[in-house]
């Protein structure tokens, strides 16, 4: 996909397209740093976009761990369908993370070992952020994990209503610069 395009998504859609560029390798090598890939079965990924995470995450994984991707936005869903619908044991849904319960649901996953996001918290409405994380810990495996990446600290109070131990990496190396946060329970 090309940069511009990127670019037009998120000038029509800045609520849900949270950066004018695809986050740089170094944010996507940080995000996924803490992931046991030997032990995870079921990973999701909220808001892959155009798959930079999606793509790291894949070079990683044990053949049978299943990836699901949740893509609210209709044009990267279809870049995600192109990019990695021939990929074995990948669900590609178009549709809102606060519905994650029911899609794991609908293709028999039991629970999430891991919850990587992409979305932009400090711009969803709270309506949605909450939906968001309220379901995220229906379906997070005990001792699972959430990672997600903002561009300030002003909803690290807000997420911590919901996942008191949250360790915070900054990466400079991104535009703009972002923080990692590792959740958990």
């Amino acid at each position: 996909m090309r940069k511009f395009s990127f670019i037009y998504q998120y000038i029509t859609n800045p609520r849900t397209v949270g950066a004018i560029w695809p986050s740089s390798k170094f944010l996507s090598k940080k995000m996924v740093d803490g992931i046991d890939f030997k032990k995870a079965k079921y990973i999701v990924e909220y808001g892959p976009g155009t798959g930079v995470f999606t793509k790291k995450i894949l070079e990683k994984r044990s053949e049978n761990t299943v990836i699901m991707l949740i893509e609210n936005n209709e044009e990267f869903y279809g870049i995600l369908k192109k990019k990695y619908n021939k990929q074995r044991n990948i669900i590609i849904i178009h549709g809102s993370a606060e519905h994650v319960q029911q899609y794991l649901l609908e293709y028999g996953i039991p629970y999430a070992d891991y919850i990587v996001s992409g979305l932009p918290f400090a711009s969803l409405p709270n309506s949605v952020s909450k939906g968001i994380l309220s379901n995220t810990l229906k379906v997070l495996k005990t001792g699972g994990e959430f990672v997600t990446f903002q561009y300030t600290k002003v909803k690290i109070p807000f997420m911590r209503n919901y996942f008191p131990n949250i360790t915070l990496k900054r990466e400079l190396r991104n535009l703009p610069p972002a923080y990692v946060l590792q959740c958990k329970l």
